[in-house]
């Protein structure tokens, strides 16, 4: 699907710099973890080209996929987990619909009402965004904004389940009062009926923790997207695949980079 540029003048063949890459996102494995694997394979790869290969390729994956994802449903089911980075904790705030979908995800330095309310934004731009542009390490560190062109809703949600965070109250009611939310729109505080979205976490935790930290935001978030990616295709949100199809899986990927799997 996609012409084979991306990975011209790299010393090693596009189906092997894909096989790390994918692996790296789908299991709980560190950089060194994989260089003694594929030295058993006779691949002599250092973990740092394993590193600078994930770190290029993560973004462009997401959003080679983000065209093929399937609809999600209008039950938003909205929290947040911690990820370090530099060893400090920052914020990831997560999306899912009634059956597990991932809907969106934003990373966050800070854990209050106007971050979640640009995550809130992202999640209803995210179906009108046009997915030819991955989003921006940029756009992550910017400062929020208020969002005013109301054309981004494309498909509110009917309701929104959160926890007792006291900053999710406080920015429906600043989205809801710009007109960027409609105002039939239900909040619900209801803790456990974020118990679907808080076993989903676990993907994510587990794949960070060979890892045990980032070294700067930008790396954060460009790993985070790639594990986004793959929990995505692990749940089957991806048309084409099923859920569990792990030949599927690396066959969509391959194809996606235009490389013969």
């Amino acid at each position: 699907m996609i012409e084979q540029n991306s990975f011209k003048w790299r010393h090693f063949q596009a189906d092997i710099i894909l096989l790390c890459v994918r692996w790296y996102l789908r299991y709980a494995l560190s950089y060194r973890d994989l260089e003694e694997m594929m030295l058993e394979r006779g691949l002599h790869v250092d973990h740092t080209t394993i590193y600078r290969w994930v770190q290029r390729y993560e973004p462009e994956l997401e959003k080679r996929c983000r065209p093929h994802l399937k609809a999600c449903n209008d039950s938003w089911k909205v929290d947040e987990t911690y990820i370090k980075v530099r060893n400090v904790w920052m914020y990831l705030y997560r999306a899912v619909d009634s059956d597990g979908n991932t809907r969106e995800f934003l990373l966050s330095p800070m854990r209050d009402a106007e971050s979640a309310k640009r995550f809130f934004v992202k999640v209803l731009a995210s179906t009108a965004r046009s997915v030819s542009q991955a989003c921006p390490v940029a756009e992550q560190v910017a400062p929020p904004t208020t969002p005013t062109d109301t054309t981004i809703i494309t498909s509110p949600p009917r309701v929104i389940n959160v926890d007792k965070n006291a900053a999710y109250p406080k920015a429906i009611a600043e989205l809801k009062a710009t007109e960027v939310l409609p105002q039939h729109v239900e909040l619900r505080q209801v803790k456990y009926l974020n118990n679907l979205i808080e076993q989903d976490h676990r993907f994510i935790k587990r794949l960070t923790k060979p890892g045990m930290g980032f070294f700067s935001f930008e790396t954060a978030w460009r790993t985070v997207q790639g594990f986004e990616v793959m929990n995505m295709l692990r749940k089957g949100q991806v048309q084409g695949v099923n859920k569990g199809d792990v030949q599927g899986q690396a066959t969509l990927v391959a194809r996606l980079f235009g490389v013969v799997a």
